[in-house]
């Protein structure tokens, strides 16, 4: 399970470093992709592995479904750890997320999350009481 906050900044050929603690589950491969809200998601192997397998029985008759799969597949990518610890993101992720100097990276559960510095701090909890109002709906409380 990934979890914590890390602050970095990402270099100009587009390399950031990956927090020790989540190079650890990571490995020397992940996968990267688009994720909502204007990040990254990172997935380790295993992880990228199994969601492959839930996508497999997926109907493409479903508009909404083509596009989802077009949107989260088309801009995955595999990331190497490099001896620095670092990977390369591409460029066309680093656009989609507006990686340009300082990101952060974040633990998520089963994921990783990389985002903008500007756009992190952009995201509000005021509303966490009632979000947690619909997860325990949902059956999920702590």
């Amino acid at each position: 399970m990934f979890m914590g906050e890390y602050n970095h900044s990402i270099d100009a050929k587009g390399r950031v470093i990956v927090p020790s603690k989540f190079r650890e589950q990571l490995k020397d491969e992940f996968v990267i992709t688009k994720g909502f809200d204007g990040c990254l998601y990172g997935y380790t192997m295993e992880e990228w592995a199994n969601i492959e397998e839930k996508f497999k029985t997926v109907t493409l008759t479903s508009k909404d479904a083509r596009k989802f799969l077009r949107f989260f597949f088309s801009g995955a990518a595999t990331c190497e750890v490099d001896k620095q610890g670092r990977i390369l993101i591409p460029t066309n992720l680093r656009e989609y997320a507006g990686l340009e100097k300082d990101i952060v990276t974040a633990g998520v559960f089963s994921r990783i999350e990389i985002w903008a510095k500007d756009r992190w701090l952009e995201n509000t909890y005021d509303d966490m009481d009632e979000i947690a109002e619909h997860m325990a709906e949902l059956g999920l409380s702590i």
